[in-house]
């Protein structure tokens, strides 16, 4: 089936008294880097987990080509990455890749180059329970790589990452896009939201305040407050 992109509408979840996302919508479309913009509390996890089929959601709806993608149907075509999880801590950082391409059947042409691109070589035969934050972000990085689903949905790609490992992996992410892979990052920082990105969906208190590309936001937000700025951080608080 050619992935013909996702439009994500309605989507609401309540913890209690505190509604965590209300009524969020957007678009996902065939190789693209979308990112998820907003800081600490603004429900880009929860937003993650709902789509993924994670966290059960109150209200929502996936569509593609017009048709309502049931829950069973999630897995074949998303695959989601949480942030700071560390699984098979005893089992080697290759044995995780070769787990990957066996269980997920994972992409084989992927595993050379991110081994290559996130300096994972001399890491293969070490426990992943021994890496530092980095390091173990750098491997699941490849593990998502080499999922085969159309869209990746990747929280906090570059948490633990230093400004170097930032600047490949942003290059690498973009390159994976070229080749008709989604991206869906959720990014508190918003630099490196502006270095990889092709669009934006900016997220505060679980609402959607702005969707598109920069110079579509930019204008969004001029429209709304009268500010012009071609500047990431600013549209954001303007729109926020």
């Amino acid at each position: 089936m050619v992935f013909e992109g996702l439009k994500v509408s309605s989507f609401s979840k309540r913890f209690g008294r505190f509604q965590a996302l209300e009524n969020v919508g957007f678009e996902l479309r065939p190789g693209e880097v979308l990112g998820l913009i907003g800081p600490n509390g603004a429900g880009k996890t929860t937003l993650f987990e709902c789509l993924a089929g994670v966290l059960p959601c109150d209200a929502g709806r996936i569509e593609m080509r017009g048709r309502q993608v049931q829950e069973s149907e999630r897995f074949s075509l998303l695959f989601y990455l949480p942030d700071g999880t560390a699984p098979w801590p005893s089992q080697s950082v290759q044995w995780a890749l070769d787990f990957t391409i066996g269980f997920f059947s994972g992409r084989h042409e992927v595993r050379e180059q991110a081994v290559a691109q996130l300096g994972l070589q001399p890491l293969l035969h070490q426990p992943l329970g021994t890496l530092s934050k980095g390091q173990r972000k750098r491997v699941l990085l490849a593990i998502g790589l080499m999922t085969p689903q159309p869209v990746l949905l990747a929280d906090e790609p570059f948490d633990g990452l230093d400004l170097h490992q930032t600047r490949e992996v942003a290059s690498m992410l973009r390159a994976h896009a070229a080749r008709g892979r989604t991206l869906f990052l959720s990014i508190h920082q918003i630099s490196d939201a502006g270095r990889v990105c092709d669009r934006f969906v900016l997220l505060s208190c679980g609402r959607v305040c702005g969707e598109g590309t920069l110079e579509e936001v930019s204008a969004l937000a001029a429209a709304r407050t009268g500010a012009q700025s071609a500047d990431l951080e600013e549209v954001f608080l303007a729109l926020t």
